[in-house]
């Protein structure tokens, strides 16, 4: 248990929350931010959930579906996201996804360590799902016992061209000389529409921490994916049990209420799926007919299947009846 009391989160009284400092950067200081779930019967394991772009942790459901299975549920808001964020910073800019690996130990420490878990299973989503798979190949942690990465960022979607490389080469030179150049682009607010309360969503989080239009993307901080796109595209040796989930279908043309709440509109799924394979050697792909971007956050019927895959997945690779076979 921990060795100082945490307090109560925003998410009401049974999750806690703690700030983890870090060195500061060139904007000035830099925090982190660890929101947790005890389950009732533990069973000494626990789950690190890591977010995605212009997001923070606000999955309730998700986490509790850990907790009601024994699992001690940790989600990190990394440095200039959601509770993390500070006036004076520039919201989720870094120059290099390497720079989340300070809080991604810091938090690891103290699921491990101070904790004293033993087995800990990894879940990252979108662009947390590219982080994440980075932070295990560099860290090989011990406690490491399998990965969940919902609708993971694994390359860049769009038109080909957006994958040359002459546009790598551009990212990489303006990326250098221009870091904070915005890039521009058309910003919709129809995914987020969909997911919130007030705007026929389902959702209840603060537009504050997660806009609805998203955020500015950065040239610097677009290198820096694709760096990771990079690393992940030369194949990772992951050996731990890895579990892809995705939507069936994306959709990129003219929104519509329904094709918003059925369909993958902020990435490529046959991306995911095509590059899945290069996480590691124990890797299951699932396509989810009717799921959205963040799989957890679809339809009640569509997270019910969700919901069953995974603990499917579980039971057969985790759970001590089932063992990878490497």
């Amino acid at each position: 248990m921990p060795l100082v009391p945490l307090q109560a989160d925003v998410l009401g009284p049974d999750f806690r929350v703690e700030t983890i400092s870090l060195p500061p950067d060139p904007e000035g200081p830099v925090v982190a931010t660890l929101v947790t779930l005890e389950p009732e019967r533990p069973n000494g394991r626990a789950v690190l959930h890591v977010h995605g772009f212009a997001d923070y942790f606000f999955h309730t459901e998700y986490a509790r579906w850990w907790a009601d299975r024994g699992y001690a549920f940790y989600a990190l808001d990394l440095r200039k996201y959601g509770r993390s964020l500070r006036d004076h910073q520039t919201p989720h800019y870094v120059a290099d996804l390497a720079e989340y690996f300070a809080e991604i130990d810091l938090t690891w420490w103290r699921i491990t360590q101070r904790d004293g878990h033993r087995e800990v299973i990894a879940s990252g989503h979108s662009t947390g799902g590219l982080t994440v798979p980075l932070w295990v190949q560099e860290r090989r942690p011990a406690e490491l016992r399998a990965m969940v990465l919902n609708s993971p960022w694994f390359d860049m979607q769009g038109a080909a061209w957006l994958r040359s490389p002459a546009t790598r080469l551009a990212i990489e030179r303006l990326g250098t000389s221009r870091p904070m150049q915005e890039i521009p682009r058309r910003i919709s607010d129809v995914y987020g529409r969909s997911l919130h309360r007030e705007h026929g969503g389902e959702w209840d989080y603060d537009l504050t921490w997660k806009p609805l239009e998203s955020r500015p993307v950065y040239v610097g901080w677009l290198r820096a994916v694709r760096r990771g796109h990079a690393l992940l595209h030369a194949g990772l040796d992951i050996d731990s049990p890895t579990l892809v989930l995705s939507s069936a279908r994306s959709f990129f043309g003219e929104q519509t209420e329904e094709t918003a709440a059925t369909h993958d509109i902020v990435l490529d799924v046959e991306q995911i799926r095509r590059w899945a394979s290069s996480v590691g050697r124990h890797v299951t792909s699932i396509a989810i007919e009717g799921a959205i971007h963040d799989v957890v956050l679809s339809r009640p019927p569509v997270r019910t299947q969700a919901y069953d895959v995974l603990g499917r997945w579980l039971e057969a690779w985790v759970d001590e009846r089932g063992q990878p076979t490497g």
